[in-house]
């Protein structure tokens, strides 16, 4: 991600933007030199950066800095170079291929992610253990199906990041206000040229969908929509991340923890979700990052303004930079986080007598108990036995209940009500989501491969 966003990636790229135009003019009648072109070609990725920049502080803009340096590398061409363009047709055009780049490798991250997540969620599908709401006790779940949970917000992300991807529409040869009154010019009036021209470009620069009219610029609209898929990743990340921390507290997962990682400064023995942490700091910022690009395309005068140039560079790179790093983060956790089974059956086992107070109901009106008294009954019969439980006294909740003839039911068949299963179709709807849904989307995406993160 960092080198999509150098300078060297980008400024490479306003060269071949510019070599395109050139060859794609002469094809069409253009008197531009073989000589030229050939020197245009050999000095794509040799950049004079600081050369550029001494021109730029003197002209104070830097699509005119680059146009200079790249005619005194490739002479025969200065002449030429930027033939009928205006600073869009480069600096805009660069940033749609930046971002589709991006986007492409943050697909592949992303499902990356998801292999990690199928391969934990699959593996543990059927451990029940218990389910909050509110962070207060509720019925049970299974490790499988919360980490399922976490897949299927990742699944969408991905999706609208696909979308994203497929829905940028390249600028192509619009001129100084999208009239592309300059281009018509070159090409004496004949406007099927220049229309070939800019659907030529278009298609060299691998872009299916051009954007048909436009001002000086793309719409910026393009780029709120862009991190818009962005936030979207984001706050997926921070609600599993926020997950994974509140769990870690419970004691009933840990993330990957060094040999000789140390968790405190002042206390040897803490453990502290570092990673997770880290992740929902990263993921707040690229959701405040979105916020630019709305800002923008709101606030463009007309054809355009500049105001918007800082404010690309300031948000866009660094949201991908930050999306990115969520990915790799996410990707380490899931590779060795640790399911610890014995909290978890502690945990459970210590609210079984509540848990199964649902069961109890169903099953008592069943015999023909009235459903709204028997869960009053159920409800305080359950607050005496939890401050029971507060005391450090044994839980009678399953004595107290058939103890009560309304609910008809024996001390046995108290206990075999408790005991059905309390995950109900939890493991099936992990095997069900995975084949159906996740299996498909990441049938034909690469994982995207990287160094060892170093968090």
């Amino acid at each position: 991600m960092s080198r999509i966003f150098s300078p060297q990636f980008k400024f490479s790229t306003w060269r071949k933007l510019w070599v395109m135009l050139a060859e794609e003019e002469r094809r069409l009648g253009l008197p531009i030199a073989e000589e030229a072109l050939s020197q245009m070609r050999a000095a794509v990725s040799e950049i004079d950066f600081d050369r550029a920049a001494a021109i730029e502080e003197e002209t104070r803009h830097d699509v005119m800095a680059h146009v200079r340096a790249y005619g005194e590398a490739a002479p025969a061409a200065a002449g030429i170079i930027h033939w009928g363009a205006t600073s869009a047709f480069v600096a805009d055009n660069a940033d749609l291929i930046q971002m589709r780049e991006a986007l492409c490798l943050l697909e592949r991250r992303v499902a990356g992610v998801l292999r990690a997540l199928r391969a934990f969620a699959w593996q543990h599908r059927a451990i029940p253990c218990l389910a909050y709401t509110h962070f207060q006790t509720a019925q049970p779940t299974t490790v499988g199906k919360r980490a399922a949970l976490w897949a299927q917000d990742f699944l969408w992300d991905l999706e609208e990041i696909a979308r994203a991807r497929r829905d940028l529409r390249f600028l192509g040869a619009k001129g100084a206000t999208g009239s592309q009154a300059s281009f018509l010019a070159l090409f004496g009036g004949d406007s099927g040229k220049v229309e070939e021209l800019d659907r030529a470009i278009a298609v060299r620069a691998g872009f299916e969908r051009r954007q048909p009219i436009s001002g000086q610029t793309y719409s910026r609209k393009q780029d709120a929509r862009v991190l818009a898929a962005l936030s979207g990743f984001a706050q997926s990340s921070h609600k599993c991340a926020t997950d994974l921390r509140l769990l870690q507290h419970e004691g009933e997962i840990a993330e990957p923890f060094g040999a000789r990682q140390i968790g405190s400064s002042a206390m040897p023995y803490k453990r502290n979700p570092m990673r997770a942490e880290r992740a929902c700091a990263i993921a707040r910022h690229v959701i405040v990052l979105s916020l630019d690009p709305a800002f923008t395309a709101a606030t463009q005068w007309l054809e355009r303004s500049l105001d918007d140039s800082a404010n690309k560079r300031l948000s866009i790179p660094p949201a991908f930079l930050c999306a990115d790093a969520l990915a790799l983060l996410f990707d380490e956790i899931f590779a060795g986080l640790e399911v610890r089974p014995e909290v978890v059956a502690r945990n459970l086992e210590r609210e079984l007598p509540f848990l199964t107070t649902e069961n109890v109901l169903m099953e008592a009106v069943r015999r023909g108990g009235d459903r709204q008294e028997l869960h009053e009954r159920l409800r305080g019969l359950a607050l005496e036995s939890a401050a029971e439980a507060r005391e450090g006294r044994p839980v009678t909740l399953l004595d107290r209940i058939a103890a009560i003839p309304e609910f008809r039911l024996s001390r046995s068949e108290v206990d075999a009500a408790a005991r059905r299963d309390l995950t109900g179709r939890c493991a099936e709807q992990v095997e069900a989501f995975l084949r159906e849904e996740l299996d498909p989307a990441l049938q034909s995406i690469e994982t995207a491969q990287a160094e060892p993160l170093r968090v």
